[in-house]
């Protein structure tokens, strides 16, 4: 019986999610397991051999051709697939279904609008919208999905967005900051007050003093770094997480 002749350079793999890149006139492919190629994208999967069946790039994933040697130096500047499969994973272009493209775009919608509903609130009344009003606003802002970016970057871009057209901002920290032995006058009248957005209770002894506050997410670190900078001591305890009003009650 004669043999069947296989080329060398022809891989054959079957359901696999391919992942596109075009450079320098030339296409390169690899070849993921479905549904892996997003979580690689969102930072939750950093495991590489979880996301690729194989560690190989390829001009044509469904016809088994391997990339050359001489293509991949020329487009990426060196022949490691590993890194080159890297590359293509975080920028090339996702190949799915219209359905699939369709079902993606729109879960990525409801987990961005979720997020976003989950850290904001409305400064007029510190409550939060409901999921369906933030999905409505991102609509009428006209947001398009940018599938190769994670959802965390994504909210923050329609926060700002948002801002346009609705009151929204994010939901405030509440923080009771702990000075001791500190006689540095700036950093009492000048370094603290500035990072914080509302401060609601403040009492002093001496170069002692105890402050409860408000503050913007953002500002945590910024304020907690301030122990570093001083000749006494600041210590920073989060009493509140996420401060909304909910009926008539404080959360």
């Amino acid at each position: 019986m004669s043999k069947i002749f296989t080329p060398t350079n022809q891989i054959r793999l079957t359901n696999v999610a391919v992942v596109r890149m075009k450079k320098c006139g030339i296409r390169f492919e690899i070849a993921c397991y479905k549904n892996k190629v997003q979580s690689w994208r969102a930072e939750t999967e950093k495991d590489l051999s979880e996301v690729l069946q194989t560690e190989t790039v390829f001009n044509n994933v469904s016809k088994g051709q391997v990339a050359k040697k001489e293509d991949l130096i020329k487009a990426f500047g060196k022949d490691n697939h590993t890194e080159i499969c890297k590359e293509i994973l975080s920028k090339g272009e996702l190949q799915v279904s219209e359905k699939e493209r369709h079902a993606n775009l729109e879960s990525t919608f409801k987990e961005i609008a979720t997020m976003v509903a989950e850290k904001c609130v409305n400064p007029e009344t510190n409550r939060p919208y409901p999921v369906t009003i933030i999905e409505k606003s991102m609509k009428d802002a006209h947001y398009s999905i940018k599938p190769n970016r994670n959802v965390k970057s994504q909210a923050l871009d329609v926060i700002k967005i948002l801002k346009e057209h609705i009151p929204i901002e994010k939901a405030q920290m509440k923080i009771k900051i702990t000075v001791t032995n500190c006689k540095d006058k700036k950093l009492r009248f000048d370094e603290i007050p500035k990072l914080l957005k509302v401060k609601e209770s403040e009492s002093w002894d001496g170069a002692n003093g105890i402050i409860t506050a408000l503050i913007d997410p953002g500002s945590y670190k910024l304020i907690e770094a301030l122990h570093s900078t001083t000749r006494g001591g600041v210590t920073v305890e989060v009493l509140d997480l996420k401060h909304v009003e909910i009926n008539e009650e404080i959360f």
